[in-house]
């Protein structure tokens, strides 16, 4: 089971540049952990899709360790030390973190391929069955060892505009090789749908009660309570009256069976918005003009009296 290939290596737009950031203010070439779990994805049967696929299996990269150097758990012929990389995982920093997935190395201006030594430490850390992993949604839980290696690397060559380089990796005991796999930088929107059918909140917010207007009046409230309400009330009509009556709880419609339905009032809301920001354009342009023509007003008085007080 820990041998089936990826489909894909999933990591969140933040995460990757957080990744790349760390790499890009060190003095020199880095290392770090990687952390992230493997999910059984089934794309969602709507009726509007063409076709039904099969379950796909995909490494999510949800966090990461970076080191600040080179060989921080590993020797120099590539053989992970067990209380180094255990150091490094008692760090407070990952308490909220899942498990253990991969690591991944930064180097300066080099070719964008995998060391004989990055894959003497990739080869290593997948053999230590201490630290596998189940695989969500999956049938019998099978676990899976951490075999994914991010590489990173600058250009060779100085840039006008300064990139990075980046590819991912699965090795494969069964292989004893690595195998490219295609890095999905997940946003939001139908395509990524399967990253969220099984979210769950880390720190989930406390329930605020937004609508005051339909709040139980109480006897029991006093006088500062009922002007605090009606501030906020009135705070929210003024709110409402610049979206064009689209108030916050609104909101709600955006998801569910009413969402086709109201994409119209979004639209409409959307043109008006465009029509308010092109006449605040026109005015903001007018003025400009007026300012400019006063200014070569001033500048031409200016010249008359200079001309006028210099003796002939």
């Amino acid at each position: 089971m820990d041998d089936l290939p990826f489909h894909k290596i999933a990591i969140s737009g933040p995460t990757l540049a957080s990744v790349i950031q760390r790499f890009s203010n060190s003095p020199g070439a880095v290392d770090g952990l990687l952390f992230g779990h493997v999910t059984y994805v089934t794309p969602s049967t709507l009726s509007d899709d063409s076709a039904s696929e099969s379950s796909t299996l995909v490494a999510t990269i949800t966090g990461f360790l970076c080191s600040g150097t080179i060989n921080s758990f590993y020797d120099s012929t590539g053989a992970v030390e067990l209380p180094s990389l255990r150091r490094l995982l008692s760090d407070p920093v990952l308490d909220h973190h899942p498990s253990l997935i991969g690591w991944f190395s930064g180097r300066r201006k080099t070719h964008i391929r995998p060391s004989m030594r990055e894959f003497a430490v990739t080869a290593s850390l997948s053999s230590m069955t201490q630290f596998s992993f189940p695989v969500k949604n999956a049938p019998g839980s099978p676990n899976f060892n951490p075999c994914v290696f991010l590489l990173l690397a600058s250009p060779l060559s100085d840039q006008s505009i300064h990139t990075h380089e980046y590819r991912a990796y699965q090795f494969r005991r069964v292989t004893e090789s690595f195998h490219p796999i295609s890095m999905d930088i997940v946003n939001i929107g139908p395509a990524f749908r399967g990253h969220y059918g099984s979210f769950s909140p880390n720190a989930p917010f406390p329930s605020l009660a937004c609508d005051f207007r339909n709040s139980p009046m109480n006897e029991d409230w006093d006088e500062r309570s009922l002007n605090q309400m009606k501030k906020v009330s009135k705070d929210q009509r003024e709110m409402d009256a610049c979206a064009g009556g689209f108030d916050v709880r609104s909101l709600s419609r955006l998801v569910g069976p009413e969402a086709t339905s109201y994409t119209s009032g979004l639209e409409d809301l959307y043109e008006k918005m465009l029509v308010k920001i092109e006449n605040l354009a026109r005015q903001v342009e007018s003025s400009s003009a007026k300012v400019l023509e006063q200014e070569n007003h001033n500048r031409r008085l200016r010249y008359k009296i200079l001309k006028s007080a210099v003796p002939e």
